[in-house]
Formats: structure tokens, C-alpha cells, sequence
């Protein structure tokens, strides 16, 4: 699939771009978007379909520089016999998991080359999947590093949908504008509190709140929904502690107004596809078609003072190995230019959605132990990222994903608008076509069933929000993390969120499973002093306080 890498518009070529773009679909990597979708793209534009129109013209890195299609290419290209040698293999692994604290480095820019170099990257992923001993040693090190950083914490949330109305027409996706069959609503302010109140108490603390792009739910509409979001309580202590957003590109000065706001955790912004000719042939018309524009959201946000941001690829859009790279090359300027890399990486495969030819015969589809490959090598390149695992992957994978380094996962998740107070059936393949979620889940099982699940495995689900209101976060945050401290925070954090969650919402078997594990891990890792303080706080807890935390 090599030789099918480009860049359109003078970005460097290889050979057989057309063949293997062909192969996969039909030709799309090689085609362009036709004039008439260009100018309705622009139409919407200038009609004020896109979101957020940019007031504040600033000066940013050119974004070729910023994804180098010719280095991912050539790196690719030229590890292909290293990733042949079990012991060059070994080496990169071990350099790699040395590399994962920098207590013995200087701060500065060679921080970003904590994890891998691409060349050290492109050789993992030229791995060949078939070779049982050199996967499971990537498998091994990628959760040795992860555990080494977040221990087996596991962080909750869900996602909540508040509008599917669109602008934007991307093939894959069931929100688009040209999907008739969806039904768009948006939820008003009483349902918005129903929904809240629903998922507090399912016991979800952490939100990721979406929605679409559109002139029918505007930017200010949705700073209100935040207000909204942040005042429901319910009974015994239900409230929204850390609000995540995933929502269209925003300019700086509405990146400034949603900082404003003072109650974002992260901002997170799919790029899809970092190939050029596969987001162009994608991305039919509407605000999000612009690559470039789309690249540059984070420096923005990262501009207007929000420092946490997640980046996305949906994989099966292009080539898993060309995707990672550029994931790891987007994830290095930000460190560079900003001090602090990616907060999260969000890395779902495609999944059918309702209308969407492309995502029931997605073009690069990602099988099991692919996918399985990919998330490891993201850990290694990475360490010191929180890894989203969503509710698109069956409960089986996402045991085998757990294992290989993911450190956050959704529960419970709904992706229809008002499905929650609805209760709607979940999403399947199978009832596709009489729902209206953007996609298609595989996982379906209530949070106290996946909670009960996690303890078992020896994972400790967790809620925690101190961070984000102790104000560790962007750049404070990657240097405890990256130092292998963010453990004497979050471990004993985790272990009073979880203790809440049991008191108030725990079933009879959650309370006992959960009850035998806080016992074990109240002392793990921790000095006497600490062991100490988490034991007085956890009596708190038990005693109906709540929020408590370091």
C-alpha cells in the first residue's frame, strides 16, 4: 500500500498511487473534488454555514511542514527488511521503554522524541502481525509503559450528543448533510437536563459532549448547553465534574470565548485522515473539507490557553501505518511548539452508519490483530498520552485492547441525540436502519456491568477529575506524567472516585468485588505517609463525603 501514498496539491508522490488507491476503493485516493462540491464547500462558507469565522488572522507553521508526507513515506519505504530482524526489533523496544520516563533528560525539545523516532515507528509497523514472538514482545512493552506511567487506572466517561444537524457531507458519516433518512433534532434545555441526569446516575462524572455543524445549532447555543450541563445535580451527589468536548473547528477568538467558559477539560478535534487525497475525496463539501484549516484547530486551542486537546484518526479511511505516523507527527509539533503533546489519542475503527456506503465497505479496513498492533505501537510512541477507547469495539477486543495500553474507555455509550432519558435500544448492526446514532456500537453493556468487569481483570475504574480543577494540565501535566509521577496523584484519586461510585450507584456485586480491590491497591506503589492519607480520605468517602481528592 506504500506505493499508493501521495500528496495532492505538490505534496511528494510515490509510485502506483492509482493502483493501490484503486484496489481500495475504486480510485478515491486519486481523486479530486469535483469543481461543483468545491463551490458549494466555499457557498456554505461564505453563508455563514461553518461554525466559527476566524476574527484573529494569526501566523502558524505551514501544515506540509507539519505532516511530511514524503518522511512518512521514505520512512516506511526504507524500514521494510529492519522490521524483518527480531533483534533490531528488540532494540527499539528497549530503547523505547527506557525512554518513557525522562528523569534522566533535560526539558526541552528532545522530549518529543520520548517514545519513538519515526524511523524506529515505521519499523514497528512494518512488523509483520504473523510473527507471534516480536508481537507479543511490542504487546509487552506497550503495557509495561503504560502501566509504568498510569498504573492500571482506567478512566470512564461518556459521550453525549446534543444536535446532529450538519453543514458537512462526509461519506462516512451518518450526521452528514446528505443523509435524509436521519431525523435532526437538537435537544432543548429540558432535555439536555434529562440527559445529564440520566447519565449521573448511570455514576458518569466525565462527559465528552458532541454535536454537528450548523447554522440551526449555533457556537453560542452550545456555550449555553456547557452552562447547562454544569449546573444539573441529582440525588445523592450526582454532578458533571470534567466536560470534554469533541465539536467542530473553531476559530482562535471562539477558542478564547470557550476557554472562557472556565469549565473545558479537553478539546478534541478529529482529523480523520492524514492523507491529503483521501480527506479531499471524503469530505465532499462544508467547513470541515479544509485539511489545512482542520490540521491547525489544535494550535489554536492551544493559543487561546486550552492545553489539553485530543487528536483522532478514524482508521479504515487510509492506510493504518501512513495514519500513525502522521498521528505521531502532529502529536510532535504540538509538543514543540506548545511544550505539551496531545492530552488523549482517539483511535476507532470504522463502524456502519446509517446511509453511508463507505463505512459498510470501508477501504483500508483494519482487522483484529491489526488494530490490536496499531494501539500498541501508538503506546510506545506516546507514552505519555491518555488512549480512548470507545464503545465500537466488542467487549472482547476491548479486554485484549486494555492489554496493550489503552488508559480511558466510554460506558454505557449512546451516540443518538436524547437517547439516554429515552433509553432507546443501543445501537447494532443488525437495527441500524431504525436508529439514529452516528454510528454503530459493539459494546452494550450497562457501566456497573463494565465496571464490575474492569475490577475483575485488576483495573481500577476511575472518575477522577482533580487535575483539570487543580489546574495540572497542558504542559504541568506532561511533566508529572512524563516523569512517571502522575501515579502518587492519580492512583489514590482514582481509588476515592471509585469508592463513591460503589457507595452511591454500585450493585451488590460491584460493592464486593469493588470493596476486595481497594483493599489491595490502597497500598500499592505508595509511601507510608501516602498509604495513610489515602486510608483517612477513603474513611471520608465511606463517611458520605464526596469529591474528595489530592
Amino acid at each position: 500500500m506504500l506505493s499508493g501514498m501521495a500528496r495532492a496539491g505538490g505534496l511528494a508522490a510515490t509510485s502506483g498511487l492509482a493502483a493501490a488507491a484503486s484496489a481500495a476503493a475504486g480510485g478515491l485516493a486519486a481523486q479530486l473534488l469535483p469543481a461543483a462540491a468545491t463551490a458549494a464547500s466555499r457557498l456554505l462558507q461564505r453563508r455563514g454555514a461553518a461554525w466559527s469565522v476566524e476574527r484573529e488572522p494569526q501566523t502558524y507553521k505551514s501544515v506540509d511542514d507539519i505532516i511530511q508526507d514524503h518522511v512518512i513515506v521514505e520512512n516506511l519505504e526504507k524500514t521494510r527488511e529492519a522490521a524483518k530482524d527480531p533483534a533490531r526489533i528488540r532494540d527499539i523496544l528497549a530503547a523505547a521503554k527506557e525512554r518513557s520516563f525522562l528523569t534522566d533528560h533535560k526539558p526541552g525539545p528532545s522530549e518529543y522524541v520520548q517514545g519513538l523516532t519515526y524511523e524506529e515507528c515505521a519499523t514497528l509497523l512494518n512488523v509483520d502481525v504473523a510473527n507471534e514472538a516480536i508481537m507479543n514482545d511490542i504487546f509487552d512493552t506497550a503495557f509495561a509503559i503504560k502501566q509504568r506511567i498510569y498504573g492500571n487506572r482506567i478512566v470512564l466517561f461518556a459521550p453525549l450528543y446534543i444536535a446532529n444537524y450538519c453543514v458537512n457531507n462526509c461519506r462516512y458519516c451518518a450526521f452528514r448533510q446528505g443523509n435524509k433518512h436521519l431525523e435532526r433534532s437538537a435537544l432543548s434545555d429540558a432535555q439536555l437536563r434529562e440527559e445529564v441526569a440520566a447519565l449521573q446516575q448511570q455514576g458518569h462524572r466525565r462527559l465528552l459532549v458532541l454535536t454537528g455543524e450548523h447554522p440551526k445549532y449555533t457556537f453560542d447555543e452550545f456555550l449555553k448547553a456547557i452552562d447547562v450541563i454544569s449546573s444539573v445535580r441529582t440525588e445523592p451527589c450526582g454532578n458533571i465534574r470534567r466536560i470534554n468536548v469533541e465539536i467542530p473547528s473553531l476559530s482562535l477568538s471562539d477558542m478564547r470565548r470557550l476557554k472562557a467558559t472556565d469549565k473545558i477539560g479537553t478539546y478534541t478535534l478529529f482529523q480523520e485522515t492524514y492523507h491529503r487525497p483521501t480527506f479531499k475525496y471524503m469530505h465532499i463539501a462544508g467547513p470541515k473539507s479544509d485539511y489545512d484549516n482542520r490540521v491547525l484547530t489544535h494550535d489554536r486551542a492551544m493559543r487561546a490557553g486550552l492545553d489539553d486537546v485530543g487528536l483522532g484518526t478514524l482508521f479504515g479511511l487510509y492506510d493504518y501505518k501512513y495514519e500513525v505516523l502522521a498521528t505521531l507527527m502532529h502529536a510532535n509539533h504540538l509538543e514543540a511548539e506548545y511544550g505539551a503533546g496531545p492530552h488523549t489519542l482517539s483511535v476507532p475503527r470504522m463502524r456502519p452508519a446509517d446511509g453511508s456506503d463507505v463505512s459498510l465497505a470501508p477501504p483500508y479496513a483494519v482487522d483484529d490483530a491489526t488494530f490490536k498492533k496499531l494501539v500498541a505501537i501508538l503506546r510506545i510512541a506516546v507514552p505519555y498520552t491518555g488512549m480512548i477507547l470507545s464503545t465500537r469495539e466488542s467487549p472482547e477486543m476491548r479486554r485484549e485492547l486494555l492489554r496493550v495500553g489503552m488508559s480511558q474507555m466510554s460506558a454505557g455509550s449512546k451516540t443518538d441525540v436524547g437517547a439516554y432519558h429515552r433509553d432507546d435500544s443501543p445501537a447494532t448492526e443488525e437495527n441500524l436502519a431504525d436508529l439514529q446514532g452516528q454510528f454503530s456500537l459493539m459494546d452494550h453493556r450497562p457501566v456497573n456491568d463494565i465496571v464490575v468487569d474492569l475490577m475483575k481483570e485488576g483495573y481500577v475504574p476511575s472518575w477522577c477529575t482533580a487535575c483539570y480543577r487543580k489546574g495540572r494540565t497542558g504542559e504541568h501535566f506532561m511533566k508529572i506524567a512524563k516523569a512517571g509521577n502522575i501515579h502518587n496523584f492519580c492512583h489514590p484519586n482514582s481509588l476515592f472516585t471509585l469508592q463513591e461510585y460503589l457507595n452511591d450507584y454500585g450493585s451488590e456485586e460491584a460493592k464486593k468485588v469493588g470493596e476486595e480491590l481497594i483493599e489491595r491497591e490502597r497500598v500499592v506503589g505508595l509511601s507510608d505517609s501516602a498509604q495513610d492519607l489515602t486510608k483517612r480520605k477513603l474513611q471520608k468517602v465511606n463517611e458520605g463525603e464526596h469529591d474528595v481528592y489530592i
